[in-house]
């Protein structure tokens, strides 16, 4: 293997000196870090990636660049040090400070949440644990499922207490331990069992405790109100281009969502969990042992024929997504690769991305990525109608289905955008297109129940749920949907 350079890119380049200077930097070979560079930069070329990315091999940083913009309208490039706000990815440093506090026996992971918060309502709390709310079976609803959670409740302030027993405190939806249900509300009230217990902020106790001994100077709890120098906007793609996403007051997503952070900082954050600073080994191994749906504490655990000629590797990774943003990284254990990937463009398939790192990483050529059959089917509807955008869509699935993304989730996604600009009608065209295109998918009914539901077609609603359910009993939106549409 030939000896090339190092591929990172920064817009000020004194400045990205002094953020690598701490960083431990390997060379490629020149083909390597050419195609995750032409890999990404095809991505951002079909309006699939805009953002950073940081790639390590073995423990060492190979590759890290900045694409696209992180302020469109003053036109300041994304880059390593650009800080992006994490979503999700905020909940595993939430769970390694609720584990550091177990180590210190200041808490057990069978502790019910009513014995550490003395506010919580002690039904509901007295059966629910602190290790049921680390890995998502707790059985409390998720208050960002609330439907009017964007419009009404995430553009306001809260203080914590406030906010826990308004939103956080709902009757169980199941028996505590029993389901996996990905739950926002779990990790915010983990929050509140930090600062309950070490009688302090969250904020102060994340940044004593993790950022300040791992030196991330760049991450941080994020506020809009706050001056943060190389912070990127967050945006959204729509039919006229980009535009800036609605506000959310963080102190919502709070400890299930509320970090900002570079690529570079998470690069010093994969390798102390590597190591014994934060937690020791048998902590560790808890966090890391999967559970129900492979979640263990505020990450994913899989096996994943990502390694050589697709061997299996125990790939730990978590994503995450809030307004403007959406992110990922990923931690190839046994080979201490490392896949960072920050977007400030809403919602792209960051997955895919990082297969297609990880197959380079492996000396294998990726997948090419495909356009988008959202942006041409959004655009052929704004200029000719729903009906002509289902004909091209049929067109394009006979004629050029290598070019274009044709998965389940381009018809929904496009069937909910319909829907959220109250176009009933053109959503409900798309659904039924997209349960045309896959008629085993209990989600494709699922979206099209939920569509004559919008439109007031109460029996088509019925029929469709019914038909999800049959295909997948564990729907339990269908399930609550059907009880309120047959109540008398």
């Amino acid at each position: 293997m030939r000896v090339g350079r190092v591929l990172i890119q920064r817009a000020a380049p004194a400045l990205l000196v002094l953020a690598l200077a701490a960083v431990p930097v390997i060379a490629v070979a020149d083909d390597a870090a050419g195609a995750i560079d032409a890999l990404v930069a095809r991505y951002q070329e079909l309006g699939q990636f805009n953002g950073a990315v940081l790639v390590a091999a073995g423990g060492k940083v190979m590759f890290a660049k900045g694409y696209g913009q992180a302020n469109a309208e003053w036109g300041i490039p994304n880059a390593p040090d650009t800080k992006f706000r994490l979503g999700s990815i905020t909940k595993q440093f939430t769970a390694t400070l609720v584990m550091q506090l177990v180590e210190e026996g200041k808490l057990t992971l069978d502790t019910p949440l009513a014995d550490v918060l003395p506010y919580y309502r002690k039904d509901a709390g007295g059966k629910t644990t602190i290790r049921q709310l680390l890995n998502h079976t707790s059985g409390i609803p998720s208050y960002t499922s609330l439907p009017d959670f964007s419009a009404a409740i995430g553009r306001n302030t809260y203080v914590v207490e406030q906010f826990v027993k308004s939103y956080c405190s709902g009757d169980l939806e199941f028996e505590p331990g029993s389901q996996f249900r990905y739950n926002n509300s779990g990790y915010f009230l983990l929050g509140a069992v930090i600062e309950q217990v070490t009688g302090k902020r969250y904020e102060d106790v994340l940044r004593e405790r993790i950022l300040m001994p791992l030196g991330m100077r760049d991450t941080g709890y994020d506020r809009w109100g706050d001056v943060l120098p190389r912070r990127a906007t967050g945006y959204e793609r729509s039919p006229a281009g980009l535009r800036n996403a609605p506000y959310l007051d963080m102190s919502t997503p709070y400890a299930a969502g509320a970090l900002y952070s570079t690529a570079l900082d998470l690069y010093a954050w994969d390798q102390a969990l590597y190591g014994d600073t934060l937690l020791s080994a048998r902590s560790k191994e808890v966090v890391f042992t999967p559970g129900l749906e492979n979640y263990g504490f505020g990450w994913f655990i899989r096996r994943l024929p990502v390694g050589p000629g697709k061997a299996e590797r125990t790939v730990v990774g978590h994503g995450g997504g809030i307004n403007g943003f959406n992110t990922l990284i990923r931690r190839v254990v046994e080979d201490r690769h490392l896949v960072v990937l920050l977007n400030n463009t809403g919602g792209t398939r960051l997955e895919a991305i990082s297969n297609g790192v990880l197959d380079v990483l492996y000396g294998r050529t990726p997948p090419a990525p495909r356009a988008l059959l959202t942006e041409v089917l959004r655009t052929t509807i704004d200029e000719q109608g729903v009906d002509a955008a289902v004909a091209r869509y049929r067109e394009l699935k006979k004629t050029e289905f290598d070019s274009y993304d044709f998965e389940e989730d381009q018809l929904n996604e496009l069937g909910y955008e319909l829907l959220g600009a109250s176009k009933v009608d053109a959503a409900i065209a798309i659904f039924q297109l997209n349960v045309e295109a896959f008629p085993q998918s209990y989600n494709a009914y699922d979206s099209l129940a939920e569509g004559y539901m919008s439109g007031g077609k109460k029996e088509l609603a019925i029929k469709n749920y019914a038909k999800s359910l049959e295909l997948n009993a564990g729907n339990r939106n269908a399930v609550e949907q059907l009880v309120k549409l047959t109540a008398k």
